[in-house]
């Protein structure tokens, strides 16, 4: 299991360090490998928009050894929280935070007391008992809490949900943003990339961590230049697919190739 020792991920984000990970969304361990290998900083783990269960979540948290995982819940719900911080993560990802409401149970679920109410169990994140009593002092501190603000609603109650004691940090969810306002995928449009800029301006003025999810290398790019603390670059299924796709064109895509 993942030591308990070192910066986690969100000590390293407070001690300002920025923060390059990319989504796993395949069930094979090799992907996590791959994706460390290649230099990202830590890994998004999608239980949302992906088909993995907890226990392939658990696996692929033990593919990525000490690299950082985080894994976003399908919704803000108790067991599901409750099941991926036992595997031993660095922080859950919950999405569609639209008020200090939904803020203030995602700190509950994924808190110990005082913060908030989690509760107690022995799995892999204590070492199945080894470390029990360090896991539980030192919990709060390393593991991070973050909401994703991806609604208009969430952007109109950002100030609230950044008021809630034991939020980490935020994750801009850039394409649900834009479909939230009548404009989805429309990044580049004004509105759209005010709103957005909004966010991560509003962010940085209370010294709350503020990060995206990019499509593309040029988007990640863009955001690291406009001071964004962590950046999700691409997908692992996109990724793949891009580079089949690429491949194919290399290859003029020949008739007698084609099968």
């Amino acid at each position: 299991m993942r030591k308990i020792h070192g910066l986690s991920f969100r000590q390293r984000l407070t001690a300002g360090e920025r923060l390059i990970g990319t989504i796993i969304t395949l069930a094979d361990p090799s992907v996590a490998e791959i994706m460390i290998d290649a230099g990202f900083d830590w890994l998004w783990i999608d239980g949302e928009h992906s088909a993995l269960s907890t226990e392939t979540i658990q696996i692929l948290a033990q593919a990525a050894g000490e690299c950082p995982v985080l894994v976003r819940v399908p919704a803000i719900d108790e067991a599901w929280t409750k099941k991926v911080l036992e595997i031993g993560v660095d922080g859950v990802i919950f999405p569609l935070v639209n008020s200090r409401e939904l803020a203030e149970r995602a700190v509950e679920l994924s808190k110990y007391p005082p913060l908030g109410r989690r509760s107690t169990g022995v799995a892999r994140a204590q070492g199945f008992g080894l470390h029990t009593d360090q896991y539980l002092e030192t919990a709060n501190e390393r593991i991070c809490t973050m909401v994703q603000i991806e609604h208009y609603q969430g952007v109109e109650n950002l100030g609230s949900i950044l008021d809630t004691p034991g939020v980490d940090a935020i994750l801009v969810g850039p394409f649900d943003l834009s479909a939230s306002m009548g404009k989805p995928g429309q990044l580049d449009d004004p509105s759209v990339s005010s709103t957005i800029e909004y966010v991560r301006q509003t962010c940085a003025e209370v010294g709350i961590p503020v990060g995206i999810f990019a499509g593309t290398a040029e988007r990640a790019r863009q955001a690291i230049e406009l001071g964004y603390d962590f950046v999700c670059a691409g997908m692992d299924a996109m990724l793949l697919q891009k580079a089949a796709s690429d491949l194919w064109k290399e290859l003029g895509q020949p008739e007698n190739l084609g099968g």
